[in-house]
């Protein structure tokens, strides 16, 4: 079995790339043979024999040539320009998340393997402002680019499905919860600073209301999702390339309540100062409804209880 990960030094590929590199790890019921790591750098790649480490830009052609000569059996591309670089830098947005996705899908289609595609599509897909539920039926409206690219990305891995280069299984991530501080990240990270700070037990003004309300999954519940995507039969999947995730639907203020109650003290860290803006963006989001992902075996992390715990345990240290 040979796996590729693109984004594997990104807050999830690093994640997902230990998971594959543990001893005795497998994927599809198969001994991992090669994992091929790909980001601009990797300095926290897994030291192991069947591991290769690609340094260099997803939208450099000898970088997409040098992860694919080898024909992998299934691909995670998580390489992205997250949405507030996206919407800052239209060139560069489209340069990665939509031509390098282009010619990544173009150099798997030629080595003739069809591998299994999972792809981390986005609920910026959906765009602003929602209607009062989503479900798997609710109109995609992206209001900002990197939503519309994600938005390319799932319909051209679906007709390269239909066509038998690649079985695809994009999937639309919620707010993945405690991402790491970034000088240029995604513009809804507000809700893992909030975990981070809670966490650390230091003060923290959250940028929007205690009633915003957020689509939530936990790190390990994430990993848990993707590799499912990459070894749920396709008789289950009911002819589908594409699911919303299952997420824990919380408002801040039920976030805060919860951590208080397992540490006492956490509310009167918090105090708001909310951008009018960005909460419309980013924190009405509406019941959500995953019939589709539900039987298709995804999961979210059961209680906001559980949720804390392990976002809390994904931001110690990782192993050496």
């Amino acid at each position: 079995m040979k796996v590729l990960i693109t984004g594997a030094d990104g807050y999830i590929g690093r994640a997902l790339a230990r998971r594959l590199a543990a001893p005795g790890a497998t994927l599809q019921g198969q001994a991992i043979d090669q994992l091929t790591l790909c980001d601009l750098r990797l300095p926290e790649a897994p030291q192991a024999p069947h591991v290769r480490a690609v340094s260099g830009s997803i939208a450099d052609g000898a970088v997409i040539e040098a992860i694919t000569q080898n024909r992998p059996d299934v691909v995670f591309h998580l390489a992205s320009v997250p949405s507030g670089q996206s919407e800052s830098d239209h060139e560069l947005g489209l340069k990665v998340n939509v031509h390098a996705m282009l010619a990544l899908v173009e150099a798997v289609r030629r080595g003739g393997a069809a591998p299994t595609f999972v792809f981390t599509s986005s609920i910026a897909v959906f765009g602003a402002p929602l209607p009062a539920r989503i479900d798997d039926d609710t109109p995609l409206r992206p209001a900002l680019s990197y939503g519309a690219q994600k938005q390319m990305a799932e319909i051209f891995l679906a007709d390269c499905t239909r066509r038998g280069f690649l079985h695809a299984r994009s999937l639309r991530l919620p707010g993945i919860v405690a991402r790491p501080p970034t000088p240029t990240g995604a513009l809804s990270a507000f809700s893992s600073e909030l975990i981070r700070a809670l966490v650390e037990q230091r003060p923290y003004v959250c940028p929007v209301s205690a009633s915003a309300t957020l689509w939530l999954l936990s790190l390990q519940a994430c990993i848990d999702n993707l590799l499912h995507a990459a070894q749920c039969p396709a008789e289950r999947l009911g002819g589908h390339t594409v699911w919303t995730l299952p997420a824990l639907r919380l408002s801040i203020g039920e976030l805060v309540q919860a951590f208080e109650a397992q540490r006492p003290g956490a509310a009167a860290l918090v105090s708001y100062r909310p951008d009018e803006a960005l909460e419309a963006q980013f924190g009405r989001l509406p019941p959500l409804t995953t019939a589709r992902a539900d039987a298709a075996g995804f999961r979210h992390d059961g209680s906001v209880a559980e949720l804390i715990r392990r976002a809390a345990r994904s931001l110690e240290p990782s192993p050496a």
